[in-house]
């Protein structure tokens, strides 16, 4: 079960300031407009600083026991489960790809325990990210891991909204499962390629939970 403790991402610190400035400067006017006119303008400063706070929403998380389990990435909805294409492990694999939308907490954690051996921020487009090109067209930040049992790898993928991703960690840094990693902003997706001695088990159309939810076991 999900924690009850939510905090807000460091992330977002400046646009949450900037939204909540926001509120403050249109409940100014509207008082020294004296008109029931302005109102529209506090109501609609004050909705968008609620659904930024809510965006940035951090809740901590509680990863299950087990030394083979790999947990979600990210919360959202699973769009695909199968056969990986345009993968950096060889052999390619499996792929399981999670869509994340502006609703869904946007912290990214780590999906297994190991240690990064690469990290690549590539430029690119900025397409729906339900679209499979979206993958390796959009911009993205790709993650190779050592691990005990194999290499995994992860790609945190912009979306048509999201411009701007967040990967903390260097290559040769240590990772825990379920370690909170960056995030992306504004809805995005997270593509996982496991290797081919991982049982999934998840489908298309689940919903995950980042740092909880089972993705697959290693075999």
């Amino acid at each position: 079960m999900s924690g009850l403790k939510v905090s807000l991402a460091p992330e977002g610190g400046w646009i949450i300031a900037i939204s909540a400035v926001t509120v403050v400067i249109a409940v100014v006017i509207s008082v020294l407009g004296k008109s029931n006119h302005w109102l529209w303008l506090t109501a609609a400063a004050t909705i968008l600083f609620f659904l930024v706070l809510n965006f940035f929403r951090d809740p901590a998380r509680t990863s299950p026991e087990g030394n083979n389990i790999v947990i979600s990435p990210a919360d959202g909805k699973v769009i695909y489960t199968g056969d990986a294409s345009n993968s950096p492990l060889t052999p390619a694999g499996k792929l399981v790809s999670i869509f994340m939308s502006p609703l869904n907490v946007h912290v990214n954690r780590a999906p297994f325990s190991g240690r990064i051996t690469s990290v690549e921020h590539r430029n690119g487009r900025f397409r729906s990210a339900f679209k499979d090109a979206a993958s390796r067209e959009n911009e993205h930040v790709e993650v190779i891991m050592d691990t005990n049992l194999g290499k995994i790898a992860f790609r945190q993928v912009a979306g048509f909204l999201a411009r701007r991703i967040v990967f903390h960690p260097k290559s040769g840094d240590m990772l825990l499962t379920g370690e909170r990693v960056g995030m992306i902003r504004f809805g995005s997706r997270v593509d996982l390629y496991l290797p081919d001695n991982v049982i999934l088990k998840t489908k298309t159309d689940d919903r995950v939970v980042a740092g909880e939810t089972i993705i697959g076991e290693f075999i």
